[in-house]
């Protein structure tokens, strides 16, 4: 592994490292994450779930994820934004969610610009896939190395200060390249994943909204 970043696992398959073996982190690596993603609702999850992983592990959300589901009406981000005072207390009382009022109160900001997002561009997926880096700003090869280097990218600063001019917080280019990563705008499984092929050929043949 401290070579390659890849660990084999009990079916004989290579994966990135950072699953660690854990049963559910596995399957979030296999079936989700880097896979293209184009529902506005999973987006508007993804990037609030980010940035609630900011100072944790992104284990720790993703074991909570369905009470951040419960707690946040699945996301739909017209719902979340009329969320009140009454919500934000709510939330703050919900021990199976981070009880962090400044993200809690956060993803109801970003939720109400969020549906001003969609009325401009028509999908939130829209907006986020027309930030996709060229070839020519990605790695030419994605190693172990290369993922531990990379927390940020060009297109990630770019998109977060976008981002910010519009109004959303906690949305720093830090969170702005995990949420790239996880909802597949980059494919950054380490070569030799047997899911890197498998994103790869889902991107070729992905249409972009």
């Amino acid at each position: 592994m401290e070579k390659t970043g890849l660990i084999t696992g009990e079916d004989g398959l290579d994966r990135c490292f950072w699953h660690g073996g854990l049963e559910d982190y596995r399957r979030y690596h296999d079936e989700e994450w880097g896979r293209p993603v184009t529902d506005d609702i999973r987006l508007f999850e993804k990037i609030c779930l980010e940035g609630f992983q900011s100072g944790l592990s992104w284990l720790t959300v993703l074991r909570k994820r369905e009470n951040f589901r419960a707690a946040f009406a699945g996301f739909d981000f017209h719902r979340v934004a009329r969320f009140d005072d009454e919500d934000i207390a709510r939330c703050l009382a919900d021990t199976g969610i981070v009880r962090h009022r400044g993200k809690i109160v956060s993803t109801i900001n970003n939720a109400r610009h969020a549906v001003d997002l969609k009325a401009e561009f028509s999908s939130l997926s829209r907006y986020f896939w027309s930030f996709e880096p060229k070839p020519e700003e990605r790695p030419a090869r994605m190693d172990l190395a290369t993922l531990r280097a990379n927390s940020t990218s060009p297109t990630s600063v770019r998109l977060s200060k976008d981002l910010k001019k519009r109004g959303w917080t906690f949305v720093g280019p830090t969170t702005v390249y995990a949420f790239m990563q996880a909802m597949g705008l980059v494919n950054d499984h380490i070569e030799g994943c047997f899911c890197r092929s498998q994103v790869e050929r889902l991107r070729a043949d992905f249409v972009r909204p």
